[in-house]
């Protein structure tokens, strides 16, 4: 069952290998951990999940395994078919986990721990304090006690299981959930690109400890510069209109954003850039900012982020005078191309679900013009956006 439990997790997107199922094995053998319940549950998690924001993901599906865990006899908990097992995990191991496991010695290396691992359970356990069993205090098994069990073939004894993890405490880290302050600033700090500059006033130990070892165990310090995130954001935000749905999530963005990047500028604009774009909402008519003046004032080690909808009259992007709002002089994809000639690295945020992305023709339009760097306003789309900020080959494909 244990390995049912690993394709389960492995079958609905979370990224697990063999290694770790192994060590969860061997962490039961050895007793790593008291067993019962809760401990189980936190031994597992914490092998299993390797970034946060899956935390809410295996919560789920560790609910949906087990729930059904009284109606299955300890035989079948116990019963493993080697064959279907190296069989099925060979058809799904990528290049890397193939390399990671002949690093570790090779697959039949793998598969031989495994079965030393479940030796002791070969057989039905009766009593103590064991994996599987019936009596005793082990909290997987039948006909015993233990304040936090769940009950495995047979009758119940205490009648007290608990299921700690249908609390799900980390449900705000689920990547497709709505951004948040904490979540939104985890996604943006994937575009670290650091520098050591300025005073030497942090200790470098490495270095420290290899100069006094050169020097017959005379202390010999050596100081560094700290690092500092020198990333350069250019921030345009659409503002109005059918922005309006989206206030909320573009300023927790731009919140985020200006606590995360030191180096942020920031302007706006009305569905799409035109001559000029304003940094006040409230004075958007009287202190206008000449557009060529922006693309002058900040050279191409900016990396531009717009937000917008992308959702306007066709006319905005390819005629002149096609803006709802003023007679622009020139189109909205010249002032675009402008942008992209100058930036060689930029992306666009949208934050309409991108499922529906397909219906709105401008959408398609500026997808084209980004290069299909066009990405939703949500945690995987924020995290897919920093990382083509960094790579600017990766693109998105919905």
């Amino acid at each position: 069952m244990l390995t049912n439990f690993f394709y389960h997790l492995r079958e609905n997107n979370l990224k697990v290998n063999l290694r770790e199922h192994l060590t969860l094995l061997e962490a039961l053998n050895k007793e790593v951990v008291v067993y019962n319940t809760e401990d189980f549950y936190f031994l597992s998690r914490a092998i299993y999940v390797k970034h946060e924001q899956n935390l809410d993901l295996f919560d789920r599906l560790f609910s949906q395994f087990f729930d059904g865990v009284e109606e299955v006899r300890v035989e079948d908990f116990l019963k493993i078919d080697d064959s279907w097992l190296i069989k099925k995990f060979l058809s799904e191991l990528s290049e890397e986990e193939k390399e990671a496991i002949k690093a570790a010695g090779g697959l039949d290396e793998l598969l031989e721990r495994l079965r030393k691992t479940i030796e002791e359970q070969k057989e039905r356990h009766e009593g103590g304090t064991k994996w599987v069993g019936t009596g005793g205090t082990s909290p997987f098994g039948n006909g015993g006690y233990n304040p936090a069990g769940i009950r495995i073939g047979g009758k119940g004894g205490g009648k007290n299981a608990a299921k700690i993890w249908d609390k799900r405490e980390f449900k705000n880290y689920d990547d497709n959930l709505e951004l948040n302050t904490r979540n939104t600033q985890m996604a943006l700090r994937l575009l670290r690109i650091l520098t050591r500059e300025g005073v030497e006033d942090e200790l470098n130990l490495e270095e420290t400890i290899d100069r006094t070892c050169n020097n017959a165990g005379f202390l010999d310090i050596k100081m560094q510069a700290s690092k500092q995130n020198r990333v350069k954001i250019l921030l345009l935000l659409d503002v109005g209109g059918s922005m309006d749905d989206f206030v909320e999530e573009c300023s927790m963005l731009f919140s985020s954003a200006k606590h995360q990047f030191k180096n942020l500028e920031f302007y706006y604009f009305h569905n799409c850039v035109y001559e000029n774009m304003w940094k006040d909402n409230n004075r958007r008519y009287e202190d206008k900012i000449s557009t060529w003046d922006v693309l002058n004032k900040y050279n191409k080690d900016y990396k531009v982020i717009f937000v917008g909808d992308a959702s306007m009259s066709p006319w905005e992007l390819s005629e002149p005078r096609g803006s709802v709002e003023h007679f622009n002089a020139e189109a909205g994809t010249v002032w675009l191309e402008r942008f992209r000639d100058k930036f060689p690295n930029l992306i666009w945020l949208n934050p309409i679900n991108d499922g529906y992305w397909q219906y709105t023709h401008t959408i398609q339009e500026i997808r084209k013009w980004s290069d299909n760097r066009m990405f939703p306003l949500t945690i995987s789309g924020l995290e897919k956006a920093m990382k083509c900020l960094k790579n600017s080959k990766l693109k998105f494909n919905s």
